[in-house]
């Protein structure tokens, strides 16, 4: 059976649908070997019971987290892998930047119902890394808000479209969120002995305007070990945009490794499944292979 990899899952820790556990089971049905479950700003999916359960069901499991910062205005993700989970100075940033959505939210309800649209803020608050995502969702499935939603879009948005209509940087409901730089975040991987790997720069390309020579720029300030090339790209109208070759290229010539994700949060169908089967997205064996060797060594 050929060997499959995936390293940019969420869970229910943070803005995903399946649990730590439920995602490993979902691994196994796809036939995907090597995981690593990287919540936004928190690392507590990982414990003994689920390093045992993944060993149980054959499946590697690597730490990982996705850290959200901001670069010249623009929010940047960075991934770290294979880090020591119990490091304090690490875990306490972790926690101060999960506050910081707290505020974040409380902020942007403020002006969100402003705006007239219905929030429940006790329930979003209840959620220890709360994001754009768990906020739009909110409001896009809530009854209440169907008629200012069609009024606004003409249809019911998606939350993706939601976020990018009304709360993104530019948008009628745009809150500024304090938040560490992608140099900060990486100096704080590295510092609990991990791999720094700058997230989907695809996505940076189409969502923010960004070229190679910004990334390029990006790159040399926080010096990560390398980039998640090989990924799917949605973009707002479900258009998926795969430039993984290009973004390869990019890391070879840059002297930078290369990961693999999905950037799974649930099964709808739309978005890339977990191990990216039914992708155009194929790596042999001794790619994976040089993947996990870079990651944890």
């Amino acid at each position: 059976m050929k060997k499959l990899i995936d390293l940019h899952i969420h869970s229910i820790l943070s803005d995903g649908e399946l649990s730590p556990k439920e995602i490993i089971d979902r691994a196994v049905n796809n036939g995907v070997s090597v995981i690593a479950i990287a919540d936004h700003d928190t690392t507590l999916a990982y414990d003994d019971e689920l390093f045992n359960y993944a060993k149980e069901n054959n499946v590697k499991l690597i730490t990982a987290v996705e850290i959200s910062t901001k670069y010249n205005g623009i929010g940047i993700h960075v991934l770290g892998y294979n880090f020591d989970i119990n490091n304090k100075k690490f875990t306490d940033k972790l926690y101060s930047i999960r506050n910081a959505r707290h505020i974040y939210l409380h902020d942007v309800a403020t002006k969100l119902k402003e705006f007239g649209y219905i929030i429940d803020v006790d329930s979003l608050d209840k959620i220890d890394a709360v994001t754009k995502a768990h906020i739009a969702l909110n409001i896009v499935e809530n009854e209440d808000n169907k008629e200012l939603l069609l009024k606004t879009f003409g249809h019911i948005p998606s939350k993706g479209e939601f976020i990018e209509t009304i709360m993104n940087e530019g948008c009628p409901c745009y809150v500024e969120k304090v938040a560490i730089s992608p140099k900060e975040a990486s100096d704080l991987i590295r510092e609990a002995g991990g791999k720094v790997v700058l997230a989907h720069p695809v996505c940076y390309k189409y969502e923010d305007g960004l070229n190679d020579d910004d990334i390029l720029n990006l790159v040399k300030e926080m010096k990560p070990d390398g980039i998640e090339a090989n990924y799917i790209y949605l973009d707002i109208n479900g258009n998926k945009i795969n430039e993984s070759t290009h973004w390869n290229n990019f890391a070879k010539h840059h002297n930078l490794i290369t990961t693999i994700g999905s950037d799974f949060h649930k099964n709808d169908g739309i978005h890339s499944d977990i191990g990216l089967i039914n992708e155009d997205i194929v790596l042999n064996d001794n790619e994976i292979n040089s993947i996990i060797d870079n990651l944890l060594n």
